[in-house]
């Protein structure tokens, strides 16, 4: 009997020191999920911060670009999502010339929206860029089946392509500085800019040749905010 109980204890120390540690390990990995669970929830709010803050300022943006609405210059584009001018600038074909009939109206759409950004809140330190995207529009032949084919080897998207774009996109920006209409820098750099046949949101089958114009872009350069595109008509 004696014998037993010299047996039971030292098991029973070896049962509770294996029981102490095995609890020891799982409070430690506990702790350490726990801590790992708490920085991701501080990593996860700190995250929602900045995009809540985003919200807020993109949210901004829109209600002043809102100010643009004017249907003398300006109308909104519901299936492009997009500001456009509420006149027509078309070119003639592979022409860069504005025609003297547009550039009167053209003029007053410039200033209008020079004073509309105007708007937007200074203190953000946010600085814009002014794309003025030139386009031009691709051959199109219309099919027995009311279908349009963008097959023409003249559909080819080259330099002359690319150069023919940037010089719409030129005449307008000359045509704004020397009616004196200046984007103030630092907070907005313009850029003249082609796309060719490229461009998002482009015109297509029977309205392919509305791609003979302009479109006009104004970006955020700070922080990952939604664009607001103001494009030409």
């Amino acid at each position: 009997m004696k014998q037993s109980k010299d047996f039971f204890w030292p098991s029973y120390v070896d049962l509770m020191t294996a029981l102490f540690l095995t609890m020891l390990v799982l409070f430690v990995l506990s702790y350490k999920l726990f801590q790992d669970k708490q920085q991701g929830l501080v990593t996860a709010n700190a995250q929602l911060k900045v995009q809540l803050k985003e919200k807020k300022k993109i949210d901004e943006i829109k209600q002043a670009l809102k100010r643009l609405e004017n249907p003398k210059y300006f109308i909104y584009n519901k299936d492009f999502k997009r500001y456009e001018l509420s006149f027509d600038v078309i070119f003639d074909p592979s022409s860069p010339v504005l025609k003297e009939a547009y550039k009167p109206k053209l003029i007053q759409a410039g200033r209008f929206l020079v004073s509309q950004l105007s708007s937007l809140n200074e203190r953000d330190n946010i600085q814009y860029l002014v794309v003025i995207e030139g386009r031009t529009a691709r051959y199109a032949t219309r099919q027995a089946d009311g279908t349009y084919s963008y097959n023409s080897p003249q559909n080819y998207d080259g330099p002359a392509t690319r150069q023919l774009s940037y010089l719409r996109a030129l005449a307008v920006y000359q045509l704004w500085r020397e009616a004196g209409i200046v984007f103030p820098a630092p907070r907005y750099e313009v850029v003249p800019a082609g796309s060719g046949f490229g461009g998002v949101n482009r015109y297509r089958d029977a309205q392919e040749e509305l791609n003979k114009r302009f479109i006009i872009q104004i970006q955020p350069k700070i922080g990952s905010l939604d664009a607001a595109v103001l494009p030409a008509r």
